[in-house]
C-alpha cells in the first residue's frame, strides 16, 4: 500500500490531475462559446442559426448531426489553442535551449571518438588534437 501511495504523491500525478480539471473547465468555455457565438455566426451565411437542432429521422429514429458539428467545432478550437498557447512555444523555448546550450564535447579529428573539448589527446587513438 506504501508503494501506492507514494505513486499518488509523485508530482507528475498530481500535475496530471490538476491539467485535466483545468482541460475539462476549459471544454465547457469552448462549448459555450461555440454554442453561442460561432454556430450563430456560421449561421449568418448557412441560414441555419442554430446546429444543434438539425437532425434527420429514419424509421422514427432521431439523428442529432447538429450536436456533432457543434462538437466538431469545438475540438478544433481546442486543438488549435492548445497547439498555438502550449505547444508552439514550448517546442520554441525546448529549440532556443538547445542552443543556448555550450558544446562539453567535440569528435576526435582522427578516430572520431567524443572527446573534451579541453582534451589536448584523445583517450582511444592517443592522436595529438589541438585545443579549440
Amino acid at each position: 500500500m506504501s508503494g501506492f501511495k507514494k505513486f499518488l504523491m509523485q508530482g507528475n500525478v498530481i500535475d496530471l490531475a490538476v491539467a485535466v480539471m483545468i482541460g475539462a473547465a476549459f471544454q465547457k468555455i469552448v462549448d459555450a462559446f461555440v454554442t453561442d457565438f460561432m454556430t450563430p455566426l456560421i449561421g449568418i451565411f448557412g441560414g441555419v442559426p442554430d446546429f444543434s437542432e438539425l437532425y434527420f429521422t429514419i424509421n422514427g429514429s432521431k439523428f442529432m448531426y447538429g450536436d456533432f458539428i457543434n462538437q466538431v467545432i469545438s475540438f478544433i478550437m481546442i486543438a488549435l489553442v492548445i497547439y498555438f498557447v502550449i505547444v508552439r512555444p514550448y517546442t520554441s523555448y525546448k529549440d532556443y535551449a538547445a542552443a543556448k546550450q555550450e558544446a562539453t564535447h567535440r569528435d576526435c579529428p582522427e578516430c572520431l571518438t567524443e572527446i573534451p573539448i579541453a582534451a589536448k589527446r584523445c583517450s582511444a587513438c592517443c592522436a595529438q588534437v589541438g585545443v579549440s
